[in-house]
């Protein structure tokens, strides 16, 4: 939080509009010079692209089916290597999903007086805004975002989702629940990959916090200055991303490298988070990731963040360590005094979790 008691600069209005009436400069305040450089393939070194994982495959292990331990192991080896994998033949109604891009799309375009009917209240992170400011020199995303906690139902905001247009509405509640019911089953998969008591995970993420991000990225006339979405781990569980409107931007760091992203037709990408990192002790990695921009076009995307119940600890898994005699590598925190120190700083790659981490002394100490 900012050292001054003056209060912070916050960004009024939205970016959408704001870029509509740019030419060649960019506001000083979004300008990010010093952001690291995308990976180029050539020739000799191509283009490294995400691991797909088809659910079909999954069910093999929910069958037990005859080769259900090479998936498993597949899906231990994703979650590891990379922490990050696109989903195909995910389950969810294609129809639904191609209806909710369409109300994002209809969302973002409506009026900015309808927009702001949802906007940011100062101090709060629930709402329609750009970057929340923490400090005076922090530089802001290139992007309009709305988030909204939308699980347990009592967190609800009455002015956010309750107040959305009816179809919008409805098909949001239905997108929730069909994409609850995707997360559910992976955390039971993930969680069996690397022998966390299936009792275990779900009596931490069934009914468990959940939430949502629109976001809004604006063409930019200077992309290459700009970064859409700061890097940064998600501090959920997993994350589930649609991509809205084919424009790509997403980018992951592997073993140092931002690779672009480029989305598969009808899939998910599927985000490990720090929670899994948390509690696999180490075993998974949460991925760190940001959002380039577009100098022309603009790009929509929709996450829903899982994460455990807001009363649940977050640790590493009891069933694992005591089935691997291996000493805890993390703090453990209620889920709610987690979220709120994970909000409470600007977003700076891996540095949250790198706090829950025990300090090597200690580690070694026990170990």
């Amino acid at each position: 939080m900012s050292s001054s008691s003056k209060p912070l600069p916050q960004c009024h209005g939205s970016l959408q509009e704001l870029a509509k009436g740019l030419k060649l400069e960019v506001p000083r305040r979004y300008v990010q010079e010093q952001r690291e450089p995308t990976f180029v393939s050539n020739g000799s070194s191509p283009l490294p692209s995400l691991p797909v994982i088809d659910m079909n495959d999954l069910i093999k292990i929910v069958l037990g089916s005859d080769d259900h331990m090479d998936e498993l192991n597949n899906l231990r080896s994703v979650c590891h290597e990379w922490g990050i994998f696109q989903l195909v033949n995910h389950g969810v109604d294609k129809l639904l999903v191609e209806k909710m891009k369409e109300e994002m799309v209809k969302f973002f375009q409506a009026p900015e007086e309808e927009k702001m009917r949802y906007k940011l209240k100062e101090g709060e992170y629930e709402g329609y805004g750009q970057t929340i400011i923490h400090d005076q020199d922090q530089k802001v995303d290139w992007a309009d975002r709305f988030y909204m906690i939308t699980n347990p139902l009592h967190r609800r905001k009455s002015n956010l989702l309750p107040q959305f247009p009816q179809l919008l509405r409805d098909t949001f509640e239905d997108y929730l629940q069909e994409l609850h019911r995707l997360a559910m089953t992976l955390f039971g998969l993930i969680g069996q990959a690397v022998d966390i008591d299936k009792q275990e995970m779900l009596d931490v993420f069934e009914d468990g916090m959940q939430s949502v991000r629109m976001t809004y990225y604006p063409p930019c006339p200077q992309p290459d200055r700009v970064i859409g979405l700061t890097p940064h781990s998600d501090a959920a569980g997993i994350t589930i991303l649609l991509q809205v409107n084919g424009i790509e931007g997403l980018q992951v760091k592997k073993d140092g490298i931002w690779i672009p992203v480029n989305f598969l037709p009808d899939a998910f990408v599927i985000n490990v988070g720090d929670v899994l990192e948390i509690m696999s002790n180490g075993v998974y990695h949460s991925i760190e990731h940001r959002a380039t921009v577009n100098a022309t076009k603009e790009r929509i995307s929709l996450a829903m963040f899982f994460n455990p119940k807001l009363e649940a600890v977050v640790g590493p898994a009891k069933s694992l360590l005591n089935n691997t005699g291996n000493p805890p590598l993390y703090k453990t925190l209620v889920m709610e005094q987690y979220l709120k120190e994970f909000f409470s700083n600007k977003l700076n790659g891996k540095t949250f979790i790198k706090k829950m981490e025990i300090e090597n002394g200690e580690a070694c100490e026990t170990g």
